[in-house]
């Protein structure tokens, strides 16, 4: 049922620009698109194109890729951590707050990856020494 997912998408984008505090029109012309083709797109009546939605995201300073999956264009990423569920769910938060949050997190993890710390799937291992 793809018309449900479009306007899911249009009203997730109205949602995003009302957390921005930004008119439609102003959405429209810092994102390069039509008033009344984003209008369209907000009431679920278009689809719009990967390309009109990465000059959305662009206009909004959110992720493509948020509006990538939202649009159903990009599966969602493997399973979250619970850390970064927790800060996808959180609703007091800006996609961007998140982003920034989430591309912190990660930064890490891959600090600890380099540092040989255990991910959340490898459990701690004590290290052991051997007498003989």
């Amino acid at each position: 049922m793809a018309s449900s997912k479009v306007g899911s998408l249009g009203e997730y984008i109205r949602e995003q620009r009302t957390r921005a505090k930004i008119s439609l029109r102003q959405l429209a012309d810092v994102s390069g698109i039509s008033n009344p083709y984003l209008s369209q797109i907000e009431r679920g009546l278009r689809k719009p194109s990967a390309e009109i939605l990465q000059q959305i995201a662009k206009g909004l300073r959110i992720s493509a890729e948020v509006l990538y999956v939202q649009a159903g264009i990009l599966e969602d990423r493997e399973t979250d951590t619970d850390v970064q569920a927790a800060v996808r769910s959180d609703p007091l938060l800006t996609e961007r707050q998140k982003q920034v949050l989430l591309d912190i997190y990660g930064s890490f993890l891959k600090e600890n990856e380099a540092l040989g710390v255990p991910g959340p799937e490898e459990p701690h291992q004590p290290a052991t020494t051997e007498k003989g």
